[in-house]
């Protein structure tokens, strides 16, 4: 036989397959087929589904039906509606009441000032005798405010004053080391014991004497709270000067304060003769005059009784 037959038929012949080369297919949305990403901008042209939802989350929204529609909006106005209606009663409620035993529109009028009114209304409590013209002025049977009218009683400086005399005290007895919070607070609520029976004392006079004055309570607790001024001004004197510095500042302060008194609670509590200009007379008109002389001296009393301690 031929070698090369017998080379054909001693060893098999190997059969020869197709070299396999992956080509890559290019899927539909993909511009490159090297990109190693899909393009998901166009998902919804692939067919995912439905819109997503706005939540985020790729859901479909589930549309409300037209009964749940109908029925769900008029139930929250009406809701909506009955929620302002009682907010509204409760507050037309809670402002009656707070009118009934604190009078909030009233105190309104006693804080409405400014820095000219507290510069004039210092400046007159320390220099009343340079003051001529006491009466207080009046719009349509209302008083005007106190920034307009100097005259006119505030609570804005008796409060401030009340709060710096408490701070004055504390400075004078930290100075001399005798502070404690205990001895703070009992100096606070001693001045404002004596300030409440000062006011009981004066409208259980007014009420004894029988006068008709339109002189408020609160009217009261502002002409009471003034003389807080020159007990400040007596302590400070006395931390710089000493005793004669205290003496002497307080002295002038008690006597202001007294001039000051007189002058504006005899418009109150004497108005018809001081009005009218008829002189003082008869018993009823005496005790009126008694009554404002003694408010007025107690004043310098209570003064020197609530800081000759604080000096040493």
């Amino acid at each position: 036989m031929h070698p090369a037959g017998l080379a054909a038929a001693g060893t098999p012949r190997q059969r020869k397959w197709p070299s396999k080369r992956r080509v890559p297919v290019s899927q539909p949305g993909m511009a490159d087929p090297h990109q190693l990403f899909d393009d998901t901008s166009s998902a919804q042209s692939r067919g995912y589904g439905a819109q997503r939802a706005p939540g985020g989350l790729g859901y479909p929204t589930a549309s409300a039906s037209p009964q749940a529609a109908f029925l769900g909006d008029p139930v929250s106005n009406m809701a909506m509606a009955y929620g302002s209606s009682l907010a509204a009663q409760g507050k037309e409620l809670v402002d009656k009441n707070i009118d009934r035993f604190i009078p909030v529109t009233k105190l309104k009028y006693y804080f409405a000032v400014d820095t000219m009114y507290v510069g004039k209304k210092l400046g007159l409590l320390f220099f009343p005798y340079l003051h001529q013209d006491w009466e207080v002025q009046y719009q349509q049977d209302t008083p005007v405010a106190p920034r307009f009218d100097v005259n006119a009683p505030d609570l804005y400086i008796p409060a401030m004053a009340f709060i710096t005399y408490v701070l004055v005290a504390g400075l004078a007895l930290g100075t001399q080391d005798r502070f404690s919070p205990d001895l703070l607070g009992l100096q606070a609520s001693s001045a404002l014991a004596w300030l409440t029976l000062e006011v009981l004392a004066i409208l259980l006079s007014l009420y004894l004497v029988t006068v008709n004055t339109d002189l408020t309570t609160v009217d009261l607790v502002a002409f009471l709270g003034y003389k807080y001024v020159g007990m400040i001004g007596g302590v400070l004197m006395g931390l710089l000067f000493g005793k004669i510095g205290y003496y002497v500042v307080l002295g002038w302060c008690c006597v202001s304060i007294f001039v000051f008194m007189i002058r504006t609670l005899r418009l109150k509590i004497l108005a018809e003769a001081a009005a009218e200009g008829i002189p003082v007379r008869g018993a009823r008109n005496q005790l009126r005059m008694y009554l404002t002389m003694a408010v007025a001296a107690a004043q310098p009393l209570l003064m020197y009784w609530l800081t000759f301690h604080l000096v040493r």
